[in-house]
């Protein structure tokens, strides 16, 4: 299995940057081929802009998604976002590493969708959801906040946990994936021995995707022409239900 991870922490000995590589060490015992790309150390630009086009479709205004189908058909994308989809469209096996932070991935995790889901090579207005060019594919976020767990569920303090995931792996789901459970440690400010369990609840969480059911996702026979739920469809989640 040829494995992907995107790291995304500022920190080289920070907790999130332990577990991408407990996670390489791991799955590289196991036999597999892994890969690991680390935004910060490699110095990533996450703002999508027209710099980063040298050869443009058109220059009088930037449209992005029509630049990056033009630059991935004409071979001319930015190196390290070419490097980047080549890894991602090859791999069987996608992970996301990162730090909650307001309530949101990382600016330079959210660069790297922005930039590396290229237009007409991840996905299309056509190829999307259970349809997704990137189908047959599996990924996994893994996620680190600093609250306690009892704080981030549907009635704590700093909201349901599942809501504050849903973006990004509906965006994964949009792609055609198959969202595996996400793996989420929470108080990572804690002391030692509290990461050392983390890290073990994590590499036990690795070692069980080959029995993991994956996350339900509506698809396209669940809605009809305008888009919406036919009826007596169920959703998948809180943010997508038939009952408002």
């Amino acid at each position: 299995m040829k494995v992907h991870i995107v790291l995304a922490h500022p920190e080289p000995r920070s907790f999130n940057s332990r577990l991408a590589n407990a996670a390489v060490d791991l799955l590289q015992k196991q036999g597999h081929e892994v890969s690991l790309t680390d935004l910060y150390a490699c110095g990533f630009q996450p703002a999508e802009g027209p710099e980063f086009f040298a050869a443009r479709r058109q220059t009088d205004r930037f449209d992005v998604q029509a630049e990056q189908k033009h630059a991935f058909d004409t071979g001319t994308l930015d190196p390290f976002v070419a490097a980047e989809l080549q890894k991602l469209r090859t791999c069987d096996l996608l992970i996301l590493q990162y730090p909650n932070w307001w309530f949101m991935p990382p600016a330079m995790m959210k660069g790297w969708v922005d930039r590396v889901l290229v237009y007409g090579a991840a996905y299309n207005s056509k190829d999307r959801y259970d349809r997704g060019l990137l189908k047959g594919r599996r990924a996994i976020i893994s996620v680190t906040f600093g609250g306690p767990e009892s704080t981030f569920a549907h009635n704590g303090r700093n909201g349901d946990v599942d809501l504050l995931l849903w973006p990004m792996q509906m965006s994964l789901a949009y792609l055609g994936m198959t969202v595996l459970p996400p793996f989420t440690a929470f108080g990572v400010g804690g002391d030692l021995d509290h990461l050392d369990g983390l890290e073990k609840d994590y590499l036990s969480h690795l070692a069980a995707i080959p029995e993991m059911r994956p996350l339900r996702f509506n698809g396209w026979d669940d809605w009809d022409a305008s888009g919406r739920l036919k009826p007596g469809v169920e959703g998948h989640n809180l943010y997508m239900r038939a009952v408002p």
